[in-house]
């Protein structure tokens, strides 16, 4: 569904992107790991368009990004989750879910949008007393959950998760990693999450990639992760202080 062929991307002097090779197949769950500014977000915002490689390419369903076509039709095929929900807090809960379906290529009438969007906010365990609500009024657990419901509302044929736990306590972080996993499976959607936690990445993903120093170094299925012998993702899923990657960088 997604591949990346030798892709680079330089912000300055500092050199982001150093080559990256990655295919994710049409209707799997693809987690990538990797420390702070290895470009883990820099390489969605390249899959949307957000930011410009300066070289290689990017494939969508077989398309590259760079041959131009419908801008809003190739949009309305991803969702969003991002890190901290992201809602607009002037917008009630409902009108936070239906944003895209308000405007744009997916409009619908405000009665519809509603109406998918109650049940969007079901489907991750919010009621319809929650519609009307603002995020302010939400906590963070429900907010994350808002936000889920927003990434679902458009049945998107990709699904983006930016660090879905950040800022979660255990047991809601384990909720949100059920939920996700549940709404990927159940919509046939072609995931990809890039996190830190670990607990995240073993109840979310089919298979993994590691990206560190601006290219993949190791990628597989979950299940081959903790005896992949590469030292660097051996470190990292453990969390050592100690081993090839620098931890003051």
């Amino acid at each position: 569904m997604i591949r990346f062929e030798d892709v680079h991307k330089t912000f300055g002097t500092n050199a982001v992107l150093r080559g990256l090779n990655l295919e994710v197949d049409k209707g799997t769950s693809m987690v990538i790991i990797g420390g702070s500014g290895t470009g883990k977000s820099v390489a969605l915002k390249c899959v949307l368009g957000l930011v410009t490689p300066d070289s290689g390419r990017i494939y969508v369903d077989g398309q590259d990004t760079a041959s131009g076509g419908d801008r809003d039709a190739f949009l309305a095929r991803f969702g969003m989750l991002f890190q901290g929900a992201a809602l607009f807090d002037s917008l009630p809960v409902w009108q936070n879910v239906a944003f895209r379906l308000l405007r744009g290529a997916l409009k619908r009438p405000k009665a519809e949008a509603r109406e998918i969007a109650v049940e969007k906010l079901r489907r991750v365990g919010l009621g319809p007393e929650v519609a009307d609500r603002f995020p302010a009024e939400l906590s963070g657990g429900m907010q994350k959950r808002v936000g889920l419901a927003r990434a679902i509302a458009a049945d998107p044929e990709v699904i983006f998760f930016d660090e879905p736990t950040t800022g979660l306590d255990p047991i809601m972080s384990g909720v949100i990693n059920d939920l996700i996993r549940e709404i990927v499976v159940e919509m046939g959607a072609t995931a990809v999450t890039i996190t830190h936690d670990m607990s995240s990445v073993r109840a979310i993903a089919d298979n993994v990639a590691m990206l560190h120093a601006g290219k993949i170094r190791w990628t597989g299925p979950v299940a081959q992760m903790d005896a992949s012998g590469d030292p660097y993702l051996d470190q990292f899923i453990h969390g050592r202080a100690e081993g090839p990657i620098d931890p003051v960088r």
